[in-house]
């Protein structure tokens, strides 16, 4: 099996994280395009998986939640209940969880916008992080109890709810807008302790760079995922690339950097090797395997 030169899976790479789509980057790189779509998959998984080894015993002070919409193979007006991918296509929400002072993103997780994805997500962030820090989240009632319940009511949390010139827009509408409407009044509320700023700017600017850095959430565009797990692997991807390999301008440093996480900006070459060292080599040929390759043929064996 041909095996893409280390050099092109950088280029590849860099050009995904760059923003561009797999059809840009093949006629680019000039690589086929379903090589680098299996690329991108098994780099996007072992991100997730390093991201998971480092993203734990965390102290920070305060943390904005918030969700990014997407979908995947199809609008959510065109899933029937019915039909078996039912789960997996449609509109897809990214909840991210962002350290404010460090810009990191310390949990993230995909799935259907509900009360049992909130709690998972929430659960997540909370065996990163240690001790108390201050949340702000939108208006998204499951926050609140999802909150009190896994931090046990021991941190400050605040809920921001800005109220939008269209407000008649049902969710299935307002995900159509292509432009934001106009924000008229913001109401702040204090759900449990006493949090000194109730805001979720920084990681609604935290969305905006994954919506630019990442083809998949361009709308207008043939560039949606097709499949969940490549929506997964690509969410992953960025993720790694924006805490460890993208400098922040309000620090100068990595948001990794920021936390103690790392000691200097990773290269792109590092990050893809350090991701396909998670991974097992595929395909692996077993001898049985090779054996099963052979066609025996009956018969004598002198004619």
């Amino acid at each position: 099996m041909n095996v893409l030169p280390l050099d092109k899976q950088i280029e590849v790479i860099a050009a995904l994280c760059d923003g561009l789509g797999i059809r840009a980057v093949s006629r680019i790189t000039g690589v086929n395009r379903g090589t680098i779509g299996d690329l991108a998959l098994k780099v996007g998984l072992g991100c997730a998986a390093l991201h998971d080894g480092k993203m734990t015993g965390l102290r920070v002070s305060r943390l904005e939640l918030d969700e990014l919409w997407s979908y995947v193979g199809r609008k959510q007006k065109r899933v029937k209940p019915n039909q078996p991918d039912a789960m997996v296509a449609g509109d897809q929400y990214t909840f991210v969880g962002l350290a404010s002072a460090a810009r990191a993103i310390i949990a993230y997780r995909t799935g259907k916008r509900d009360t049992e994805n909130t709690l998972e997500f929430v659960h997540d962030l909370r065996e990163r992080v240690i001790g108390a820090p201050e949340i702000s989240t939108d208006g998204f009632l499951p926050y609140k109890n999802a909150i009190r319940d896994v931090f046990a009511g021991r941190v400050s949390h605040g809920v921001i709810v800005k109220t939008y010139s269209v407000t008649n827009l049902a969710v299935k509408e307002a995900a159509r807008r292509y432009s934001p409407a106009e924000v008229i009044a913001v109401e702040r509320e204090v759900v449990s302790g006493l949090p000194a700023n109730i805001s979720t700017s920084y990681v609604e600017r935290s969305n905006l760079t994954l919506r630019m850095s990442s083809k998949r959430f361009s709308r207008l565009s043939n560039g949606f995922s097709k499949r969940l797990e490549n929506h997964c692997s690509a969410i992953s991807l960025y993720v790694m690339h924006y805490n460890f390999c993208r400098v922040h301008e309000a620090h100068k440093m990595t948001p990794a950097m920021a936390l103690g996480l790392a000691d200097r900006v990773w290269s792109i070459g590092e990050l893809v090797a350090a991701a396909l060292a998670t991974q097992p080599i595929s395909p692996k040929v077993t001898p049985a395997d090779r054996r099963r390759q052979f066609r025996v043929i009956q018969g004598d064996l002198f004619d």
